[in-house]
């Protein structure tokens, strides 16, 4: 398997519009299917250890301020900087271009994402199929997906992408993550490590071949509108929390991570919504680290219910795992309330909640 992922990462390295992922996993399931589908190994070749020099050109981040100004001979014309201006306090801004031009290119890189989703999507549900008795294993798969058709999508946009914090995004953990743009499926999908298991409404499975491609997938789906339903479907009882006890409980059996929105749903504004209690609830039954994803920028980048896809400059920012091990059950507020200002430190004025709004989480569940 091991020279199987280095010829074909090389091939990639060296000619990636010749790479086909159809004829990888051919040659994959004739020789080690289905033992070794789900290696550490090939995550590790799409989340970047074997391509990070490819993906590093792609990805740039454009340069910090300076404040020094380099010296200019005289007579010499200073020169002219192409990266983006930044601002005051150091944060990089972009210019916003109205242009016929621009818009329709915005318009053909929502498209192509489009097309490269569904042909990404067909192919990993034909390897969903072959993978029906092994649902764990068809888990992994799906981060794997994942992996690809988030980095092919964030390629596709073009916005320039800072990581901060890397050293944490492969701990097996509960990964929270504030949640305003499209471009949040897009980075949760890449930037989460194998073995991770989300949660999203049960609606989901009506989302033309991507929701289908989740419920194969193996992944949680839950009735917002009515517990009892969802209760009802995993056939669990706790007296806690039926719900999030089955969700931790399959969590730790599994050795698996698990990936949620604590705002509940995308924020319009891409201010940070109050949290709801269920990520603290996993974290008491589970004893699991939580890893905050803090992202900033996507809200500008793509705005909802709009086709426009502005090159604003993204962040994504792990933050340090808290420990929940000495977490009890009569705290609970008190830890959203603590996860929830820890995002306010790290996001910027434009996506901190207005004081009008409030920033009380304690009643929400």
């Amino acid at each position: 398997m091991s020279s199987t992922l280095v010829a074909y990462s090389r091939r990639f390295c060296s000619s990636p519009s010749s790479f086909s992922l159809a004829s990888y996993f051919s040659h994959v399931v004739s020789r080690d299917w289905p033992t070794k589908m789900d290696s550490a190994g090939l995550s590790s070749l799409i989340r970047g250890r074997w391509l990070d020099s490819y993906f590093e050109a792609i990805f740039r981040s454009p340069e910090p301020c300076r404040t020094k100004k380099p010296a200019i001979a005289a007579g010499q014309r200073p020169l002219k900087h192409r990266r983006p201006p930044c601002s005051a306090d150091g944060e990089v801004s972009f210019v916003d271009d109205d242009r016929w031009i621009t818009v329709a290119i915005s318009v053909i890189r929502i498209v192509s994402c489009f097309v490269t989703m569904l042909a990404t999507t067909i192919m990993w549900t034909v390897v969903m199929l072959a993978l029906l008795p092994w649902p764990y294993l068809r888990i992994r798969q799906s981060n794997l997906y994942g992996h690809v058709t988030g980095r092919l999508m964030m390629w596709i946009l073009g916005n320039p992408i800072k990581i901060e914090g890397s050293e944490y995004a492969n701990t097996r953990a509960i990964y929270i993550c504030n949640h305003a743009s499209p471009i949040d499926i897009f980075l949760v999908m890449w930037l989460t490590p194998t073995g991770t298991v989300g949660i999203a409404k049960k609606e989901i499975i009506w989302y033309p071949m991507f929701g289908q491609l989740y419920v194969l997938a193996n992944h949680l789906r839950i009735d917002r509108s009515n517990p009892a339903a969802a209760i009802e479907s995993i056939k669990k009882v706790d007296k806690l929390d039926p719900l999030l006890y089955v969700v931790a409980l399959g969590v730790v059996r599994k050795n698996l991570s698990l990936i949620i929105f604590p705002e509940g749903t995308r924020s319009r504004t891409g201010r940070l919504l109050p949290f709801k209690k269920g990520f603290v609830h996993i974290a008491l039954q589970s004893k699991l680290p939580i890893i905050p994803m803090v992202l900033t920028g996507t809200h500008v980048a793509w705005r909802k219910n709009s086709l426009r896809v502005r090159p604003a400059p993204l962040t994504v920012r792990y933050l340090p795992p808290i420990k929940t091990s000495d977490w009890v059950e009569k705290d609970i507020n008190k830890y959203v309330q603590m996860v929830h200002d820890l995002y306010l430190q790290h996001l910027p004025e434009s996506q901190k909640p207005l004081k009008s709004e409030g920033n009380d989480v304690s009643l929400k569940s």
